[in-house]
Order: structure tokens, then C-alpha cells, then sequence
């Protein structure tokens, strides 16, 4: 892995690189073959002390993503790996069931480039609740009016333009985003 650590209202001491480096190599037990590509590290740290880590891990079939604050530096850094460790065996245990139930023939574990050692099974996702709506066509900001309106943190609805399926959603920062379709 190859790693580019940023730093924004902070020196990014060798030290610090030293860690951040030796907690994300970590990462790499959980691969057959580590995998070929740049973890990205953003640290932060805002005006009342808080620190924050991001790290972001694209690899060709999976985005491994993981953000914490924290009063320490070095408490956020243990907190993300922890994070992206959990995301790993989430995603192992998920391939290792497809593989059971499709058949090992019919699964090609080129998908899945990690360490072929049992998995702790994890606990099967439930879905209490399933909503149906109609879609109806509105712009980006008319979407952001309805979601406030509902109180909701995130809102689906069809652009009208293009008539594509977006979503728009409230950030940590209390900002809005929108995830639109390639």
C-alpha cells in the first residue's frame, strides 16, 4: 500500500506518519496479496481540540472508508482502524456466504482478495420496516425543502430534469450533498 497522509491545521510529524502507517499496514493481514493502492489519510484538528482522522482505501471492487473524532490524535487513528477492520470482515463474511449459497465453482473469489480463514459469522441483517412511495420529479433544492419538512437526514426523489434517481442528504458539517447516478 502506498500511502499519502495530509494534514490539515497540523504537521504531520514523522512520528505520526510512523503510526498512521504502521496501524493501516495492519490492514493488510486480512489479504491474500496486499493490494496495490494508495490509502489516502486526511488529519484534522478544528478550534476546540477536536481531532479527526479520515482514511480511504479504493480498491478495485471495494471502498474501504472510515472517519473519528476524538480529543487524541493517536485514539482517532486506533479508533478508524478499528473501523475499517470491522468493514473488512463485513464485507469477508458477505462473500464467504455468497460463495456457500452460489457454490464455489459458480463464485470466483477474484472478487474477494482476502484471506480464505473462517469468519466469525456475524449477526444477520433485518429489515423491520420497508416504506413505498411514489417518486415524484422536483429539483435539488425542493428536495432539501421536503427532506427538512420530515426531518429526515437524507431524501430520494427523481431529478426533473434528468430524471435520474438522486439522493440529497444532511452532512456532519450541516451542509447538504447530493448522490447522483453516473
Amino acid at each position: 500500500m502506498l500511502y499519502n497522509i495530509r494534514g490539515e491545521n497540523i504537521e504531520v510529524t514523522d512520528a505520526l506518519r510512523d503510526y498512521v502507517e504502521k496501524k493501516v499496514g495492519k490492514l493488510e493481514r486480512y489479504f491474500d496479496t496486499p493490494p496495490r493502492t494508495d490509502v489516502h489519510v486526511n488529519l484534522k484538528v478544528y478550534n476546540d481540540k477536536k481531532q479527526k482522522v479520515e482514511v480511504t482505501v479504493p480498491m478495485p471492487h471495494l471502498l474501504l472508508r472510515a472517519e473519528e473524532t476524538h480529543n487524541d490524535m493517536y485514539a482517532a487513528i486506533d479508533l478508524v482502524i478499528d473501523k475499517l477492520e470491522r468493514q473488512i470482515r463485513k464485507h469477508k463474511t458477505k462473500v464467504n456466504r455468497k460463495a456457500r449459497q452460489e457454490g464455489a465453482t459458480k463464485f470466483e473469489f477474484a472478487d474477494a482478495p482476502f484471506v480464505n480463514a473462517p469468519v466469525a459469522e456475524e449477526e444477520e441483517i433485518k429489515i423491520y420496516r420497508t416504506k413505498r412511495f411514489n417518486l415524484k420529479p422536483m429539483n435539488v433544492e425542493e428536495a432539501v425543502l421536503q427532506m427538512d419538512m420530515l426531518g429526515h437526514n437524507f431524501f430520494v426523489f427523481k431529478e426533473a430534469e434528468t430524471g435520474d434517481t438522486n439522493v440529497v442528504y444532511r452532512r456532519k458539517d450541516g451542509q447538504y450533498g447530493v448522490i447522483e447516478p453516473e
